[in-house]
């Protein structure tokens, strides 16, 4: 609780800018892990495409004893024989539009990611140029003589700045990671579909 207490007291010294920081950050890392989450079970519950293969050409999946979740490759070809209408042609049409609905589940949030640790520091920098402004209007009133007024537009620009930034450098970071992870995972789409489309 004192932990708490002392995180917000020393987050206030960082004005009215330090609250859409905090925003920012949350709902950044709210979407990072989600898809987290969502890489792991896509990757989890998943069949190699050799499996893959196998599963289209006896038209179900593999049973087993759990629940099973199917995860990227499975999810496509499961997906596809449930709409396939055995006419090679449609057929084609229909894995196609199934690979390009799981494309978008994969670069989902994404973008929103990097742009949300993008606008981190520029909001950190937006507080660093209010904090500044405060200093500068205490200085017009009362000189450089009053150290306790001049302390809260610094304060103020610090730890917006620091604040900003601490958002952003892990928020760049994971966000480079899961584009690495969503072009592996879009890769293997590619080739499930080369593998499919010889095998229909």
């Amino acid at each position: 609780m004192e932990f708490i207490l002392n995180a917000y007291e020393y987050l206030s010294s960082g004005g009215i800018i330090i609250f859409p920081i905090i925003i920012c950050s949350f709902l950044m890392w709210w979407l990072i892990i989600e898809r987290i989450f969502y890489f792991r079970n896509m990757s989890k519950n998943d069949v190699n495409l050799h499996q893959a293969i196998i599963m289209l050409r006896a038209g179900h999946e593999p049973t087993t004893e759990q629940d099973y979740r199917p995860g990227l490759c499975a999810g496509v070809v499961l997906e596809f024989l449930n709409k396939r209408t055995m006419n090679k042609k449609l057929d084609q049409g229909i894995l196609y539009l199934c690979v390009m609905q799981k494309r978008h589940n994969i670069t989902k949030y994404i973008r929103i990611i990097a742009v949300l640790a993008a606008i981190a520091p520029l909001l950190g920098l937006l507080g660093t140029v209010s904090g500044m402004m405060t200093t500068f209007d205490v200085i017009s009133l009362f000189g450089t003589g009053n150290a306790k007024a001049m302390a809260g537009g610094i304060s103020e620009a610090m730890i917006t700045t620091q604040s900003g930034l601490v958002a952003a450098i892990p928020g760049l970071l994971m966000s480079g990671f899961l584009s690495r992870r969503a072009t592996f995972m879009e890769n293997r789409l590619d080739e499930l579909i080369l593998l499919m489309n010889r095998n229909f």
